[in-house]
């Protein structure tokens, strides 16, 4: 996978990718840098909240619907504040 190829990540789709290229993020490199909360702040407007989710579990390789409670409720909270 290169860098630049976000829908080679788990749950990241040509829709999700769209939206993300148009937030600025264009690459893995750049979703990895600015972590997946701060994606999701800038794309939010846009989007449901289950695309927090989706963006954590591409970085960790998990489908989103696997995530536990627990780290929505703090990538939630890291959102909000």
């Amino acid at each position: 996978m290169g860098p630049s190829d976000l829908t080679q990540l788990r749950n990241i789709g040509d829709k999700s990718a769209r939206l993300l290229a148009a937030a600025g993020i264009i690459s893995v490199d750049d979703l990895r840098a600015i972590g997946s909360a701060e994606a999701y702040r800038r794309v939010r407007l846009a989007n449901p909240l289950n695309m927090l989710w989706a963006l954590q579990g591409a970085l960790l390789d998990v489908d989103w619907r696997e995530l536990p409670g627990e780290i929505k409720v703090t990538l939630k909270n890291e959102v909000e504040r």
